[in-house]
């Protein structure tokens, strides 16, 4: 136990991180139910709950193939014996996320305490429920297994006894938070033009003692133990997020966060932006980037057209109205940028009048309308 750091120590159990672990060692008997390839499920004889770094983010294909080859519980042993852990009494996680950042948050409704640790990673294999499957799972085999990057991997402490439906309601409730901690960043989907929900790899630790006071039935979020594990849950999954991805909320404010989803990137909007500028604009465009396109009104309209794209991807307006939604949308984000509102009227006539090629062609009009205009003469 040397040369562990303690996050937590409560009578139920003990938090401790150590170089690429996070550990939580459940004190007596409890009820756990996880995601692990060894132990998973729910069961009564798991003691430790392990979340690690298993490999890094990008091109550890070696460190990919041993866990692979191996296969997944044959890498819990293993894992359980680098940490000195009994590998039949632990439920294992991994990500590659680095566990000093790691989150951890605890609330409290009057003798009830809920803990949660989190590490997240979004930026490569975030998803969206429903999005195109990167797996096929057949008898005897796994086909076209990919290397992915992102992980959310959570693991829960409740203070007190609850019932198997209750902890099978925590895991739905933590589920729900996590997604609502994504939505509150507009975390994109990697695979679809929708919001992410999670990523194609999240895992889970939930544990509750078995000893104490009579169970409690329900984590739902209409009972106070679901409001705290949902809250703790969300915020614990925000701050990961910030630490590992930079996903800090007022970044998540630019043009490429909110359209992103609908082509408009960093990597190639200068590219895409040159024939659109005369050179003089364009440069000047280039050299204040930043300020022209994390301004806060501008962001506003582009997070509001990326809302309207959403509403009528997803049919809730008429496909109709999508060219005059969008360019009202358009619109705002051309006056924002020029700071110019009082010329809304015409930004709209003129983007109206341009080929309909779709969002990113839009959206790239509008930003090239109102930069070329906010310094013009009237």
């Amino acid at each position: 136990m040397t040369h562990w750091e303690v996050l937590l120590d409560r009578p139920h159990a003990t938090l401790r991180r150590r170089g690429r672990f996070v550990v939580a060692d459940l004190h007596g008997p409890h009820r756990v139910i996880s995601t692990s390839a060894r132990n998973g499920g729910q069961n009564e004889h798991v003691r430790h709950l392990v979340n690690h770094q298993s490999c890094e983010g990008a091109g550890h294909d070696a460190r990919f193939r041993t866990i692979t080859e191996h296969g997944q519980e044959a890498y819990h042993d293993a894992v359980c014996r680098e940490i000195d852990r009994s590998a039949e009494q632990s439920a294992t996680m991994g990500t590659a996320a680095n566990m000093s950042y790691a989150s951890v948050v605890t609330l409290a409704d009057g003798p009830v305490e809920v803990t949660t640790a989190v590490t997240a990673g979004v930026e490569s294999n975030a998803t969206c429920a429903g999005d195109p499957a990167q797996w096929r799972e057949s008898p005897g085999k796994i086909e076209k297994v990919p290397h992915v990057a992102g992980t959310i991997n959570t693991i829960v402490l409740v203070s007190v006894p609850v019932t198997p439906a209750a902890l099978a309601r925590m895991v739905l409730t933590m589920a729900e938070a996590k997604s609502a901690a994504l939505h509150r960043l507009a975390a994109p989907s990697c695979y679809s033009s929708d919001l992410a929900t999670g990523t194609g790899t999240d895992q889970y630790c939930v544990a509750a003692p078995l000893e104490g006071p009579p169970p409690l039935t329900s984590a739902s979020p209409h009972m106070k133990l679901g409001e705290i594990l949902g809250a703790a849950v969300r915020d614990a999954t925000l701050e990961a997020l910030r630490w590992q991805n930079g996903l800090e909320p007022s970044y998540t404010r630019g043009v490429f966060h909110a359209l992103g989803r609908y082509g408009l990137r960093e990597a190639t909007f200068f590219d895409e932006m040159s024939g659109r500028l005369a050179p003089a604009d364009f440069e000047l465009l280039r050299r204040n980037s930043k300020a022209a396109l994390y301004e806060p009104l501008v962001g506003a309209a582009a997070h509001a057209l990326a809302a309207v794209l959403d509403r009528v991807r997803h049919g809730t307006l008429p496909a109709s109205v999508a060219r005059d939604a969008t360019v009202q949308h358009a619109a705002t984000l051309a006056a924002n940028l020029a700071a110019r509102p009082e010329r809304w009227p015409e930004f709209r006539a003129r983007l109206h009048a341009t080929p309909d090629e779709g969002p990113k062609a839009l959206a790239l009009a509008a930003i090239a309308l109102g930069w070329q205009e906010k310094w013009r003469s009237a």
